[in-house]
């Protein structure tokens, strides 16, 4: 089990997009036609063989932009976790009383997106892939697009709540996985990707705060983000989330 993508939600997708392909040195693979299913347009870009996604609303009235409306602005939005076995993943999210708002029955992408107030923080996507290194959700020629001179891969996120505790709780339920305290905070690991719960420290509610992304030069992307105007208060800030370098 393991953080596999991570989305961020924007009023406008394309200036968001082309911050992300400009400072990590990433491209899109895909912008997926079915999304509109939800009213959004996308655009997902590989990072290594993990991914992030820009989404943005298209029609009025959709989750993405009350979610916008509530954040008061762009941020984080979704987190979509591979399991290793979806009907057990599956079982357990219904033994435990989680709705699921949206099920993909692809056999080779399985995927049930859970509900917000069941989980809290983030749209939370458990998702199975057959074969287990594919990724439907970046289209058919994603592997031709990584490029890892930059960044090599996302190693998790941040997400900030009032009461950190209590969505801890949620998602070792969702999940299946005891949590920890650690350094930076309330902590599920995932392999080599990890789930941190923190307190709320913007004033803008419960969401994805940062992503953890690991990166060959730290201080090269650094300079990077300030030379495009990136860095807020010292931190990278990209679309209402901030790029924590390790």
């Amino acid at each position: 089990m393991r953080v596999r993508q991570l989305v961020l939600v924007a009023n406008e997708r394309d200036p968001i997009v082309t911050n992300l392909e400009e400072l990590f040195n990433i491209q899109v693979s895909f912008y997926d036609p079915g999304i509109k299913f939800f009213g959004l347009e996308n655009a997902v870009l590989p990072v290594g063989d993990t991914f992030l996604e820009v989404v943005s609303p298209i029609e009025d009235k959709t989750t993405a932009g009350r979610y916008l409306e509530r954040r008061g602005g762009n941020g984080g939005y979704m987190v979509i976790i591979q399991v290793e076995d979806f009907l057990e993943t599956k079982k357990r999210v219904e033994d435990n009383n989680m709705r699921v708002v949206y099920e993909s029955e692809d056999p080779k992408a399985r995927a049930i997106h859970l509900h917000p107030k069941d989980v809290g923080g983030a749209i939370l996507s458990l998702d199975y892939m057959d074969p287990a290194d594919s990724w439907k959700w970046a289209g058919d020629d994603w592997e031709s697009k990584i490029n890892t001179d930059v960044v090599e891969e996302l190693n998790g996120v941040f997400i900030q709540s009032e009461n950190p505790d209590n969505m801890l709780l949620k998602w070792e339920t969702a999940l299946g996985i005891k949590g920890s305290q650690e350094p930076e905070g309330l902590t599920i690991n995932l392999g080599t990707t990890r789930v941190v719960f923190i307190k709320d420290q913007d004033g803008r509610g419960d969401g994805p705060s940062a992503f953890d992304v690991k990166v060959k030069d730290p201080a090269s992307v650094m300079a990077k983000a300030e030379e495009l105007g990136l860095l807020d208060q010292g931190e990278i800030s990209i679309g209402g989330v901030k790029f924590l370098l390790n």
